[in-house]
């Protein structure tokens, strides 16, 4: 029921069941078809009669819904149910388009019958609490700023992992593969807002700009800088975990990537010469979203002896766990207590949970407030999809035209060998194991 899953974030002491019921009775189930006008001109009339005695009455649509009818839903919400007296706005979920051409052809159909300014194109990764704190870390503390550019960064990491495979999912998933599903949107949405320079204001159209100027300033993404991955069944402690064939809504000959590793290149002066790498896949061996920051080495580190041969091990990073168990930390070097001289490395570390007694709120939960308040800045705006889609459009073309078969992983595994070659081809090690 939906009273199972509803939160209630309002203070005790204004009586949160009540409020619950009072949410509850003004819920209603409307029975339609997406492509008969006569439905919603049905639901607007079913609509009118609940919004009567409001001077302003406004209506959002959320279209959560197959990509093949997001344009019959459009048009009915833009010419039988919008609002008469109040705004009107559309939630679209992805996939927003397959590739740069259907994307721009879902967006010109959908001006048809809606503006721009009335479409707020979902991504619920940009809703996370660590991804809406990165501008205030980065704009709002002193010591960030001016580290954040390839005087002092090595590299950096995009992660996201997941411990399952498809689950009998593959018929969608099948038709788009990691890369759409979550490089081309999640991961690269999160690189725009870490890459992007100080906006003018906190606008939504300032912040957008911003983030748009990083994608355009990408490098078309190389086949050389890519490794795709699928996995593969295996058994542990007598428990078969099957591969991703092994799923019956799967095509026998697949070759859709279920993994990737791909190295980014930005051509600014702030960001040229340092790779940022990125990495998506399912079955693998944990469940983990995070950014990790390697800093440079020292120069001229007169504590070199103390580490050995291997300075990597001395590397400062600053991590940003997305999910699960929200944090950030930052690795330092640090003088183990006692006599002589013997160095550790250590953690600053801030725990959500621990240092916030409270619960974080879903990222849905506070994508749906920013759509009811009219606040854009974390919905894509078209030119920024189109900026987005332009970067890996040439590359999916490629491995489909080329047929590229995906190198075998073990469902539980790290990923692909070939994850590894990757970044050691830019001199560094994909972080995170030892932590």
């Amino acid at each position: 029921s939906i009273l199972g899953i509803l939160s209630c974030r309002v203070d005790a002491r204004e009586n949160c069941e009540e409020k619950v019921e009072a949410f509850l009775s003004r819920c209603f189930y409307h029975r339609g078809k997406y492509d008969q006008d006569e439905d919603f001109a049905s639901l607007s009339e079913t609509m009118s009669t609940h919004e009567q005695g409001r001077e302003n009455a406004n209506r959002l649509f959320y279209m959560s819904i197959p990509p093949t009818v997001f344009v019959d839903v459009a048009r009915g919400v833009g010419s039988q149910a919008a609002s008469k007296t109040g705004w009107t706005r559309v939630i679209v979920e992805k996939p927003f388009g397959r590739d740069l051409e259907s994307s721009k052809e879902l967006s010109r159909c959908l001006y048809e019958y809606l503006e721009e300014e009335q479409i707020y194109r979902i991504d619920h990764y940009l809703g996370k609490e660590l991804i809406d704190n990165l501008l205030v870390m980065r704009f709002s503390n002193l010591i960030f700023e001016p580290l954040w550019s390839r005087q002092f960064i090595r590299n950096v990491q995009i992660v996201f992992s997941e411990p399952f495979g498809t689950d009998g999912r593959g018929g969608y998933f099948d038709n788009y593969g990691i890369i759409r599903d979550i490089m081309q949107n999640h991961l690269l949405q999160i690189v725009a807002l870490f890459a992007m320079e100080p906006p003018v204001s906190l606008s939504a159209e300032d912040v957008r700009n911003e983030k748009v100027k990083v994608l355009r300033s990408m490098q078309n993404i190389s086949i050389e800088d890519v490794v795709i991955g699928q996995y593969k069944s295996r058994t542990v402690g007598g428990r078969q975990y099957p591969g991703y064939l092994d799923d019956p809504t799967v095509p026998d000959d697949s070759i859709t990537p279920t993994f990737a590793a791909v190295a980014l290149h930005i051509n600014n002066a702030r960001w040229d010469g340092v790779p940022f790498l990125m990495k998506a896949g399912k079955a693998l061996d944990r469940r983990l979203a995070e950014i990790r920051v390697q800093f440079r080495h020292v120069p001229g580190n007169m504590y070199r002896s103390k580490f050995g041969t291997d300075l990597d091990e001395a590397r400062n990073e600053l991590v940003i766990r997305v999910q699960p168990d929200e944090a950030i930390y930052m690795k330092i070097n640090n003088k183990v207590p006692g006599l002589g001289v013997r160095l550790d490395q250590s953690k600053l570390d801030l725990q959500y949970r621990q240092r916030y007694d409270r619960e974080l709120p879903d990222a849905y939960e506070r994508l749906i407030l920013d759509v009811v308040n009219g606040d854009k800045r974390l919905f894509i705006r078209n030119d920024e999809l189109m900026a987005a889609w332009e970067r890996f459009d040439p590359l999916l073309a490629s491995l489909e035209e080329d047929r590229v078969i995906p190198e075998l992983y073990p469902f539980g595994s790290r990923g692909p060998i070939g994850a590894h070659y990757l970044a050691s081809k830019y001199g560094v090690r994909w972080g995170g194991q030892e932590d």
